[in-house]
């Protein structure tokens, strides 16, 4: 389904399973890598082992221009996001937000189309080197944006499908980064 959202926005999208996203000789070029809700799970996913072999690569990507968005773990692990290239504490909790964000904020388009009163988030960052973009209406961040060499991650607790408007923003670029 996802997949299927990317490519309606008007760019390619190439499924890769955590076997290849593991593997020392899988070699693709993108503008963007996404990983999904509930990637430290393990009730619903086998990624976290391949996230964590795969850390090097990850950092080359977003330091050579790659564009990284990475969804709520969908877990209370307290090292669900150790395989990125810097500080994420998560706390994992399942509810409808309220969400803002900084004014002006070029990523506000994740939710458009969405009422931001009522976001669904699966919880929210409890501390961070990377700048808080949007919060609930509690403060607690749900959204850490990271800028790291040429590229930027974006991490994220929003429940939802991020909106045509934005994918078609962050998956697509001048130019792809080796991965």
């Amino acid at each position: 389904m996802f997949g299927r959202l990317i490519e309606d926005c008007g760019t390619c999208c190439e499924y890769i399973t955590p076997h290849m996203l593991a593997s020392p000789f899988y070699r693709g070029r993108f503008v963007s890598l996404i990983i999904p809700t509930g990637f430290a799970n393990a009730a619903y996913s086998n990624l976290m082992p391949a996230l964590r072999a795969s850390q090097g690569r990850i950092r080359r990507f977003v330091e050579n221009g790659g564009r990284l968005l990475v969804f709520g773990a969908g877990d209370g692990r307290q090292d669900a996001y150790d395989w990125l290239p810097f500080t994420v504490r998560y706390s994992h909790t399942y509810a409808p937000c309220s969400i803002s964000f900084a004014p002006e904020d070029p990523y506000a388009s994740i939710i458009e189309g969405y009422d931001p009163c009522a976001i669904e988030c699966d919880g929210s960052f409890a501390g961070s080197d990377a700048e808080a973009i949007a919060s609930d209406a509690a403060g607690r961040p749900i959204v850490l944006k990271k800028d790291i060499g040429a590229g930027t991650v974006i991490v994220t607790s929003i429940h939802e499908y991020p909106s045509r408007t934005f994918l078609a923003a962050f998956s697509c670029g001048d130019r792809e980064t080796l991965f």
